[in-house]
């Protein structure tokens, strides 16, 4: 039984120093005024005992990786399975009345084909001063690590390394969304304080309580965590919660086997059809069969079965795991390695990045520096770490923009279909200029719309 312990004893590790960082954090003032989340409080940690070789039960770097990607696939789809007007908690948000999640999406696909194209530039500066010469598709994936977290960046890294023989492109993948949930928290905070200190933001009652900074709610100041659905006479709550989940998951492997075996010998535009329904895929497939098992439960007024907060928390635990593992898969060896590259392509996409979200925020009519700041933690980390951001800003969410964010998860998927469903995967693959040309006309398209949109929003 002993060789059964090695993915129990790494996924013990994992929680263990979240929840060690959770203290650390409780514990010292400087972390506390940091507002760095135990995620990356603990990944950080993790990261330094695995590359010194003291981890507790000789785990590697490596060991990670796939608790990476799962994580980050379960959090996207457990958030397809939260109903957005349950999400509300008050009046039903109609996107035809308010346009706010629709700017916030436009701006992400726009983040998304514009730091592809820095990361272009960043990557032939890179080769100009090295004398090796990294692939510039290297480039590109740092979109995918930054725009869209860790799981869709290890996702392409896994295609583009296993199809197209781009080495280290999981380890680039890896590093690069690593760097950008740094990037989240170490730009944005400091924003936001600014932002608070020039009471920029709209919830002009804003208190940012002792809880807050440590991390730790007060004993006679505690929530609770949603409403047990299932009798325990008959099986717990969360398990049950945690059923549907698996169902979906079932569900999407079993589509993604057999549209492989339909699929495994057509070709489209030169290029196999089976390389769309790569497990790599799973997050993307997963999502939407998440939203059509969340509308048919809906349609059926199955919804008293379901609770809403516990979705939310197992959305939650999900992305800290995704963090933590995120960040100490990283190798060491692989960082000082690549050191220029990785520095060049990060240090311009997060100015890009800024001047993207908060330029274009200034446009806006209403609420410009929380969706700005917002926009600039979806962009950098995922969409946990832009509400995390905007809570600086707006402790109670008693702004529309944290509604908005729940219609900008299943916006960005449409909008953003082209590059994530044919582009990405099959990036190494399509030339140059073609590539150019494909991100550089959804920057152009997206720019326009934005510009007629943020005055209205």
């Amino acid at each position: 039984m002993e060789e059964s312990f090695s993915g129990v004893l790494t996924f013990s590790f994992m929680v263990f120093i979240i929840w060690f960082g959770a203290l650390l954090r409780r514990r010292f003032r400087l972390l506390q005024l940091s507002l760095l989340p135990a995620s990356i409080i603990g990944g950080l940690l993790g990261f330094a005992l695995l590359n010194f070789g003291w981890a507790p039960s000789n785990q590697a770097s490596e060991d990670f990786v796939v608790f990476a990607f799962h994580f980050f696939t379960l959090s996207f789809m457990s958030l397809a399975l939260t109903r957005e007007s349950d999400l509300e908690s008050g009046a039903r948000f109609r996107l035809t009345k308010n346009f706010g999640a629709l700017w916030l999406s436009v701006a992400w696909t726009v983040s998304l084909a514009m730091q592809a194209l820095v990361g272009l530039l960043g990557i032939s500066l890179a080769n100009h001063f090295s004398d090796e010469t990294l692939p510039k598709s290297l480039g590109v994936l740092v979109t995918h690590g930054f725009t869209q977290g860790p799981g869709q960046a290890l996702a392409m890294g896994s295609i583009w390394q296993e199809q197209y023989s781009i080495e280290h492109a999981v380890n680039f993948g890896l590093v690069y969304a690593s760097v950008g949930f740094i990037i989240a928290f170490a730009v944005g905070i400091p924003i936001a304080k600014w932002a608070l200190r020039k009471k920029l933001n709209e919830n002009k009652e804003v208190s940012l309580t002792k809880d807050f900074f440590i991390g730790f709610h007060r004993s006679g100041n505690r929530p609770e965590t949603g409403r047990d659905i299932t009798h325990s006479s008959n099986v717990d709550s969360l398990v049950y919660h945690l059923g549907l989940l698996g169902l979906a998951y079932l569900v999407t492997n079993s589509f993604l086997t057999e549209a492989r075996e339909i699929f495994e010998h057509s070709i489209f535009l030169g290029l196999p059809v089976v390389i769309m329904f790569s497990h790599n895929l799973f997050f993307v497939h997963g999502l939407l069969i998440c939203l059509l098992l969340r509308t048919l439960i809906a349609k059926l007024g199955l919804d008293h079965l379901l609770d809403v907060p516990t979705q939310k928390h197992i959305t939650g635990s999900s992305i800290d795991l995704m963090i933590v593992a995120t960040v100490m898969s990283i190798q060491i060896s692989f960082l000082l390695d690549y050191l220029l590259p990785i520095i060049l392509v990060c240090a311009l996409v997060t100015l890009a990045t800024l001047f993207l979200c908060f330029g274009l925020g200034k446009r806006l009519k209403n609420l410009k520096i929380e969706r700005s700041l917002a926009l600039f933690g979806c962009c950098t980390g995922s969409t946990g770490s832009g509400l995390l951001l905007l809570r600086l800003l707006d402790p109670n969410f008693s702004t529309s923009v944290s509604r908005e964010l729940v219609y900008f998860n299943a916006l960005i998927i449409f909008l953003s279909m082209h590059i994530l469903m044919f582009v990405a995967p099959l990036t190494p693959s399509i030339g140059l200029v073609y590539l150019f040309a494909i991100y550089l006309s959804t920057c152009v398209v997206g720019f326009l719309i934005l510009f007629f949109l943020s005055p209205r929003t």
